[in-house]
């Protein structure tokens, strides 16, 4: 499967050249896209230099910062109308490690959507502050319960989703950012009957630039949540109420 990695960057220029060595060092079958909002701080010049030394890097320029989640839709719009297989999300900072990238492209074998899960055993969180990772868990866990979902990791930012789940999901229809951005397509994915690995990952903090978390993202991931949580109820109530059903009906054999 010919996979491309997307990383979307804002003010990325003490990173963004390291990421992409390791990534290519990791997987050099795979392509990278380099999706910048036209970043003050020149990261976009500095990606148009890596892309003319390498065929296998290549850059969107995008006008002004438009969000994470409007990043990524673009990249997989870029990618699956290239016919690349694989779409990856994958941040440009380092805090994903690019040398655990194959074994969520190895999980695509048999699922369609591959998770780095920080919460699941062998996942791990190196850098973090305690009320960080509280509100990272607890954001995972919200999720988990008001949408009905089982995986355990409903934030994370690196992920591999073979390029006909994307189509499944239908990103046209996806307009949340940050957290919620991540969040929301995983609901889909579950919505669409999608098979969902969790694979452990090592998620370290940022050691360069600036984080692009704020108050205002986490706020909105709970606000549309909650929002979704309870549109959807109906819908898990008559599939419970089915399962009940299924489970009680009695056996009828035939001779």
């Amino acid at each position: 499967m010919t996979a491309l990695v997307c990383i979307p960057t804002y003010d990325e220029a003490p990173t963004i050249r390291a990421i992409v060595q390791r990534t290519l060092a990791a997987v050099p079958d795979a392509h990278i896209l380099i999706a910048d909002d036209d970043s003050p701080d020149g990261t976009g010049a500095i990606a148009d230099g890596l892309a003319r030394a390498d065929a296998r890097v290549h850059v969107l320029h995008r006008a002004g910062k438009q969000g994470l989640g409007a990043a990524y839709l673009a990249a997989f719009a870029w990618g699956s109308a290239r016919g690349y297989d694989v779409l990856v999300e994958m941040d440009a900072d380092g805090s994903h490690r690019p040398e655990q990238l194959p074994a969520l492209l190895a999980a695509l074998e048999t699922h369609d959507v591959a998770i780095g899960s920080r919460w699941v055993p062998g996942g791990s969180v190196h850098g973090w502050p305690l009320p960080r990772r509280l509100i990272s868990r607890a954001g995972s866990l919200y999720a988990r319960i008001a949408l009905g979902i089982d995986e355990h990791d409903a934030t994370s930012g690196f992920r591999a989703y073979r390029a006909d789940a994307i189509r499944a999901i239908g990103p046209q229809a996806i307009a949340s950012e940050g957290y919620s951005f991540q969040i929301e397509l995983l609901w889909k994915a579950v919505l669409a009957g999608l098979r969902i690995a969790e694979v452990p990952i090592t998620f370290t903090d940022r050691q360069l630039g600036q984080s692009k978390m704020s108050t205002r993202i986490v706020l909105e991931a709970i606000a549309r949540v909650t929002r979704w949580g309870v549109a959807g109820l109906p819908t898990r109530r008559r599939r419970a109420v089915a399962r009940r059903v299924r489970i009680a009906a009695p056996v009828v054999s035939h001779v």
